[in-house]
């Protein structure tokens, strides 16, 4: 993980990418990365689109609980990745903390993103927020 976005450009021919509307749950997350995936051909393998489901729903969660919301949610693809990034307006890079195994106080989402995803790239926009980038295998 870094703090530079060497990510993909959502634009090349060879990737298929999708804008997503920000969404202001979690649940709008996963229909989307759902959507998104459902209509990739050749089609991603079943645990890949969990994973993309997963990761999509964990980030947002992140960024609404912790960063002040989502201002853009787009999904990536090319033929070997899925792509999820997400865009939110606090500048601040997510932290690890030790679960809370009463559910009141979470810790279990950012650990799960980094092990889920082959790749998560963090762009600071200054003091204007950031873009996570999650990158699986398709």
């Amino acid at each position: 993980m870094n703090d530079q976005c060497a990510t993909p450009d959502f634009s090349t021919a060879e990737m298929s990418s999708e804008a997503a509307p920000p969404p202001l749950r979690a649940a709008d997350a996963r229909e989307a990365a759902a959507v998104f995936a459902a209509k990739l051909s050749p089609a991603p393998s079943t645990r890949a689109v969990q994973n993309l489901v997963l990761l999509s729903s964990e980030l947002v969660t992140n960024a609404i609980r912790y960063a002040g919301g989502v201002t853009a949610l787009s999904f990536g693809a090319d033929q070997g990745a899925l792509h999820v990034r997400v865009v939110d307006p606090s500048p601040t890079h997510p932290q690890c903390r030790v679960p809370d195994l009463t559910g009141r106080t979470g810790g279990f989402g950012w650990p799960m993103v980094l092990r889920l995803a082959s790749r998560v790239t963090i762009h600071r926009h200054g003091s204007r927020g950031k873009t996570i980038l999650a990158t699986l295998a398709r």
